[in-house]
């Protein structure tokens, strides 16, 4: 069984990234990103560009897709910039 993390979203902004990292916290998941450093070096996402990866442990994997899952139907909220787990 591999320990490495798995992606359970692609956020597009910081403050999409910024709801979802929260949210999962708020359900005892912990998370991780990767491939932020063009967004923090332009401040901005372009196409894809400077997307951010969310990443979990992946004893969470399942949880953290059923909650964002969740997010997607409706029955819970982000915030108003929430686009649903397709970003």
């Amino acid at each position: 069984m591999s320990h490495q993390p798995v992606v359970v979203y692609t956020a597009q902004g910081e403050v999409e990234e910024s709801q979802v990292r929260t949210f999962l916290k708020a359900h005892g998941i912990p998370t991780s990103t990767h491939g932020e450093a063009l967004r923090h070096t332009h401040s901005f996402v372009l196409d894809g560009l400077g997307a951010v990866d969310i990443m979990v442990p992946p004893e969470h994997e399942e949880m953290a897709k059923q909650l964002l899952e969740k997010v997607a139907m409706g029955e819970f909220t982000l915030g108003d910039d929430w686009t649903g787990p397709e970003g």
